[in-house]
């Protein structure tokens, strides 16, 4: 990038991606306890992706119309962060509201009002979400591009562990209530894990907004006109390539993020109703692995950007695409459900480095001015394949997996090898 934009501490940094943690605290309370809450609201276990659907559907038409919104922004607050903002109101209002459908179902199902409230959710997570992937490249030069998505890798961890934790320490170390009050209702400890999830939301993207401030439009009017960049609109060849690589992840974690909970419920707790104890036990368990994952995904972040530059970022990517396949196969090994700690180490590496190396790759590819709608736009190459998993894996489930869901995650493994081998092909800049 240009040499107008000067190199920024790491507390910069850190202080201008803060509120991504708070996103991520809300996504991770949405991923390890949505599939239990649409179950308990009476969802069948075949049609769990389709309510998953949401969550793709709304990214794809909401990022890049945000992007591009975001790219002609300029108030008093700037340029991405009003979109903080309004994001952050609108996600925390959904986190009240959604274990809370059953009250609100006088003439809908309960189900149909979780879903409904499950894509107003994803909607404003979005809102706010793009333009933090924009404000790392708007706000540092290219040499720090993959120190800025490491940190954000890293505070998505730290708001991941905490979020997907949450439930199991309210109701097994401060005595929060693990069961519902009747069938058809969210229990106690995941619908206060809600509440505390919208007060951190909003809190990390006060801070993000009140310690960052932004370059006006004519600083990187000017850094676009010292790039040699094609005027018109273009899509760089890494884009192109990096859309097979992603199309192969985020089916795998779309996969995982659906089923791992009924699939650790029947295996090692041999349950599949979602209005017993057990399957309870089972949802709980499920956000500690997923908060095992996302804490090693912090672990590492900061480690990317040295390995990267020592093997290359496609080659780092790769490997720890393979680790990650790895981890996800090794589900059938286990019989104990306390050793599958052990496999969400691996996709712990596999999920640092997918949020972090594709977007390092890139960001120095694309222009300035531009940033926002690009970023928007390659949001698809991970809506696009979790909207497949999600028509055709609840197919495959009953037609072809025998509902053994644990199959599932066997082919979300298969998946993430095939991102790993299609990273190789990738030419970086």
């Amino acid at each position: 990038m240009s040499a107008k934009k000067p190199r920024l501490s790491f507390w910069q940094i850190w202080n201008m991606s803060f509120g991504f943690m708070g996103i991520q605290f809300g996504f991770a309370l949405q991923n390890g306890n949505a599939s239990r809450v649409l179950l308990t609201f009476g969802a069948d276990v075949h049609q769990l992706s389709w309510f998953w659907l949401v969550a793709p559907i709304t990214g794809m038409i909401v990022q890049p119309i945000i992007g591009l919104m975001s790219d002609k922004t300029w108030n008093r607050l700037g340029r991405r962060r009003p979109y903080f903002l309004v994001g952050a109101i609108l996600t925390s209002i959904a986190l009240v509201l959604m274990p809370n459908a059953p009250h609100l179902a006088s003439f809908i199902a309960p189900m149909f009002i979780g879903g409904g409230l499950l894509m107003i959710m994803d909607a404003s997570i979005n809102i706010s979400m793009e333009p933090f992937r924009a404000l790392v490249a708007d706000k540092l030069p290219e040499e720090q591009h993959t120190l800025g998505f490491s940190v954000q890798t890293l505070l998505i961890g730290i708001g991941a562990v905490v979020g997907s934790w949450l439930p199991y320490m309210l109701g097994n170390w401060f005595g929060v209530s693990k069961e519902a009050a009747a069938t058809g209702l969210v229990a106690d400890n995941v619908t206060y894990s809600f509440y505390f999830g919208a007060f951190v939301l909003i809190s990390t993207i006060l801070w993000t907004i009140f310690t960052t401030t932004e370059y006006p439009p004519d600083i990187l009017e000017e850094d676009s006109k010292l790039e040699e960049k094609p005027k018109k609109f273009f899509i760089p060849p890494i884009m192109l390539k990096l859309l097979l690589v992603q199309f192969f992840s985020w089916f795998a974690l779309f996969s995982m993020w659906v089923y791992t909970t009924p699939a650790v419920a029947l295996r090692f707790y041999g349950t599949t109703d979602p209005n017993s104890t057990l399957f309870g036990e089972a949802g709980d368990w499920v956000g500690i692995l997923f908060g095992v994952y996302n804490g090693v995904s912090a672990i590492i972040a900061l480690s990317l950007p040295v390995i990267a530059k020592r093997l290359s970022k496609k080659l780092t990517h790769a490997i720890a695409l393979s680790i990650g396949g790895v981890s996800l196969l090794s589900f059938l090994v286990f019989t104990n459900p306390y050793l599958l700690i052990i496999p969400m180490i691996g996709i712990g590496i596999a999920w640092g480095s997918i949020l972090a190396m594709p977007y390092a790759m890139l960001a120095s590819s694309i222009p300035p001015k531009k940033m926002g709608v690009y970023m928007g736009l390659f949001n698809m190459s991970i809506t696009i394949p979790q909207i497949v998993s999600g028509v055709f894996s609840g197919l495959i489930l009953k037609y072809f997996f025998a509902d053994n869901p644990i199959l599932c995650i066997v082919m979300a493994g298969v998946s993430m090898f095939l991102g790993a081998i299609s990273a190789l092909f990738i030419k970086e800049k």
